[in-house]
């Protein structure tokens, strides 16, 4: 019985100690003193017989093998201690891994606020895209309707001209029959010889009609008389046999336009000169080749040496 009272004082010194080193710990004089009183409290002033028993019995049960108390005290201060350091180590990583998760909680807060930001733009983005979409959208309707418009008003245009009547056609090819008007004559109507010289100018007839569409020249006059106001083409080619010059113009109304002139004082001499001009002409007007008195001209049927040309290059309305 005695046994178990001193084990159960040592169970309650023991946690008492550690209870003592938890909340603010105790050195060794105050664990020495705090197991006298509780000697003293566990064993109260008892008779010289009593005492003596019990230390009769305490010596008897410390022989037994019951462990030095203080030495277990000591142990357990210092097991304690240790772990008081270890649980200052813990609490020193704990307040850093609070410090870490605060930053990493203000990261995070970070990055919300960025992925609002970015949700903000890309949803205004979208409505960009729908806004462009939408008029990408009109203009194709646009584009489609002009199209139909088009292919409408040249289908219309089509027809329009499918409807051109007969009578029509024929007269746009007699108007372009009258603006077809071309000349070109030889001086000799037959056989070869020479044309001057006069002691005054003449003007000379070109009988030999190569061509006359639109019957605007008169070989029979050796004059061009314009049928439509435009613009005509005018060319004189001549040729000299021998030592007399020769010489002849083009005149229009009356009025001197351009010479072709051949002069050569050896009597074997065969040379040609021609000249040309563009007039501008009003219906009417005439145009005819002179010979200059003192000159003679020669000509071969079969070769058209000496000629006169001319031709429409473009009509002009009657306000140009």
């Amino acid at each position: 019985m005695k046994a178990l009272v001193c084990i159960l004082l040592l169970l309650e010194t023991f946690v008492f100690v550690v209870q003592q080193q938890v909340d603010g710990g105790l050195n060794e004089n105050e664990i020495s003193q705090q197991i006298s009183s509780e000697d003293g409290r566990q064993n109260p002033p008892q008779t010289d017989t009593l005492r003596a028993e019990a230390s009769t019995d305490s010596q008897q049960y410390c022989d037994l093998g019951i462990p030095d108390i203080h030495a277990a005290l000591r142990e357990l201060t210092a097991t304690v201690t240790e772990q008081r350091g270890n649980i200052r180590e813990l609490t020193a990583t704990v307040t850093e891994q609070k410090e870490n998760i605060r930053e990493l909680t203000a990261t995070v807060t970070e990055q919300k606020g960025n992925i609002r930001e970015l949700t903000a733009t890309v949803t205004e983005q979208k409505g960009n895209i729908r806004e462009l979409t939408a008029t990408v959208t009109e203009q194709k309707e646009s584009i489609t309707a002009l199209e139909t418009q088009l292919r409408e008003e040249m289908n219309k245009k089509n027809e329009e001209m499918s409807n051109v009547t007969q009578s029509q056609l024929e007269e746009l090819r007699k108007e372009n029959r009258d603006r077809e008007i071309a000349f070109s004559a030889g001086l000799m109507e037959s056989g070869s010889g020479f044309i001057g010289p006069f002691t005054t100018e003449i003007t000379l007839t070109y009988r030999n009609v190569i061509t006359n569409i639109g019957n605007a020249y008169n070989p029979v006059t050796g004059v061009f008389t314009a049928p439509l106001k435009g613009a005509y083409m005018f060319r004189i080619s001549i040729y000299s046999n021998g030592e007399t010059a020769a010489t002849a113009s083009i005149f229009r109304n009356g009025e001197h336009m351009v010479i072709a002139h051949e002069n050569q004082s050896q009597a074997q001499a065969r040379l040609n000169s021609s000249n040309g001009v563009v007039l501008l002409l009003e219906v009417g007007d005439v145009v005819y080749v002179r010979l200059w008195s003192g000159r003679r001209i020669y000509d071969d049927v079969r070769y058209n040496h000496s000629t006169f040309s001319g031709f429409l290059l473009f009509p002009l309305r009657e306000d140009d």
